[in-house]
């Protein structure tokens, strides 16, 4: 046996629709519409051929007291093929964003509820 490919990741959110204005509107992510009812609220987003599963429910993660800098946090990292166009985004949306501290060209945000984000540019 052997693991071949990772197929979803899944983030705690607090509020659907607000991550949703995030993950859709501001990063481009389209939801994925064949999301069963799951009992809870959430949302199934396509990356790729992979996905990001929102899961609603109080976030027990504290959003006080993270790391300034998404890479010293736990962290999901996607690739981008514009890390500059990203940044022009996240600026025009007042999202703060720091630099990848190992020069590579790629960025670090957080997500509404605090979830660290990488983009790294290929």
């Amino acid at each position: 046996m052997r693991i071949q490919r990772l197929l979803h990741a899944s983030l705690l959110v607090s509020d659907t629709q607000r991550s949703l204005t995030f993950y859709r509107d501001v990063l481009g992510m389209r939801t994925d519409p064949d999301r069963p009812d799951l009992q809870f609220p959430g949302a199934w987003l396509v990356v790729g051929e992979q996905q990001l599963h929102l899961l609603e429910l109080p976030n027990p993660d504290p959003i006080d007291g993270r790391p300034e800098h998404g890479g010293r946090d736990r962290h999901t990292a996607f690739a981008v093929d514009a890390v500059d166009e990203l940044t022009v985004k996240l600026t025009s949306n007042d999202i703060p964003y720091t630099q990848s501290k190992s020069g590579r060209r790629a960025i670090f945000c957080r997500d509404p509820d605090g979830n660290a984000l990488e983009f790294i540019e290929e």
